[in-house]
């Protein structure tokens, strides 16, 4: 990093997942860790994909079941942390921050770009809720595309056409932002001298899920 830090990280962390990117480093150079803290103060970690970084003002996005474990801790504790760490490349991007739900046109405009199994998927899944087996996971699957219009060819999952009917977002899908209050960024180094700086702001809620934000205030850390 160059001595005078950048005044906002996001900018930084948005170039450095577009590099990932264009490098195919990884299958998923999107893939993003997500801790969540329960109720009795037990935190849970899990990978999701980070779909969008906006810079301005300052917000990830990741999209996931409304009734899953991930949301309905975030619903009790909206205070998150997420890491991506892209070892290939010797980086990482910790953040810190408030999840609130994303707007519902923004969750409408994504599921539609998505494909047709997995919307298919995102109506057919209760998220984190037991089930028997596999088999009865993919008999509920099929039914639910059944009740959406899908014709399915035999026992498969294809379908009997290439005609696909309209497949709307089911109600309890959609995205987070996560508004960061702090960031963390890392460059390895070598001899373990990594290049660390970190940098933290107040996020202060307006109204419903909209937010305004002081400057950003970044500092070096020893690695």
């Amino acid at each position: 990093m160059p001595e005078t830090l950048p005044a906002d990280p996001l900018h930084w962390a948005d170039a450095w997942l577009k590099e990932a990117f264009a490098a195919k480093v990884q299958r998923n150079p999107n893939s993003m860790t997500v801790a969540t803290v329960a109720a009795d103060g037990q935190p849970s970690a899990r990978v999701v994909l980070c779909k969008d970084i906006v810079p301005e003002p300052g917000y990830l996005v990741f999209y996931t079941n409304y009734g899953s474990q991930k949301s309905l801790q975030i619903e009790d504790n909206p205070k998150i942390a997420a890491v991506l760490h892209w070892d290939a490349l010797g980086r990482q991007v910790r953040v810190e921050g408030i999840a609130v739900r994303s707007p519902d046109a923004e969750n409408d405009a994504y599921f539609a770009t998505r494909d047709w199994g997995s919307r298919l998927g995102a109506w057919g899944s209760d998220q984190s809720k037991e089930i028997e087996s596999r088999e009865a996971l993919v008999a509920q699957i099929r039914a639910r595309g059944t009740d959406l219009g899908l014709k399915f060819a035999g026992d498969t999952q294809a379908l009997t056409d290439g005609e696909i009917p309209h497949i709307g977002r089911p109600p309890r899908w959609g995205g987070f932002r996560l508004w960061a209050t702090a960031i963390e960024l890392w460059i390895e180094g070598g001899d373990r001298i990594h290049d660390r700086a970190r940098w933290t702001r107040d996020v202060i809620r307006t109204s419903g899920n909209g937010f305004s934000t002081t400057p950003w205030s970044g500092c070096r850390l020893q690695p």
